[in-house]
């Protein structure tokens, strides 16, 4: 048996636990409050470590649930998932945000298989909106627990639009 089709039916199956996540947190959103001057959810990318799609939800002011789809440069796909505070910056227009979170992913390992990882993470933040755009940058420690403990500090920069 290939080591290809079973990373292939893995990342399928994750790709449709994504799907189906997103869908879930899109349908419980229907009475959330506008936060962004946008409207209720955003969607874009951000590029860094990780890099990936991300969708941020507004739930009431001062809280949205962020999810991201993301990959390493080292072959680790992960769906990361955050509750974020978020409040402003007297006299600014930079707001500040920060959370706990959890994660769940696949580490390709080549021939020697792959890893399911689980984890948890947290994040911090700096955003800013213009217009119907969010611009952000954060960093956000992970902690691997599953199959072994292992901690870094990604982090990234990016765009989401609210239609």
């Amino acid at each position: 048996m290939s080591l290809k089709p079973i990373t292939i039916s893995l990342m399928a199956k994750t790709m449709a636990f994504a799907l189906a996540v997103v869908i879930a947190v899109t349908l419980t959103a229907g009475n959330a409050q506008a936060q962004s001057p946008g409207g209720d959810f955003g969607i874009g990318g951000q590029i860094g470590d990780p890099s990936g799609l991300t969708l941020k939800i507004y739930q009431r002011p001062g809280f949205a649930y962020e999810l991201l789809a993301a990959w390493d440069l080292d072959d680790f796909f992960f769906l990361n998932g955050h509750a974020l505070y978020e409040r402003p910056i007297t006299n600014s227009p930079i707001r500040y945000y920060l959370g706990p979170g959890v994660l769940v992913g696949i580490h390709e390992r080549g021939r020697d298989g792959n890893d399911f990882v689980i984890g948890i993470s947290g994040q911090l933040g700096l955003n800013y909106f213009v217009d119907q755009f969010e611009v952000f940058l954060h960093l956000t420690p992970r902690l691997n627990v599953i199959p072994n403990t292992d901690g870094r500090i990604g982090g990234g920069i990016g765009l989401r639009f609210y239609p």
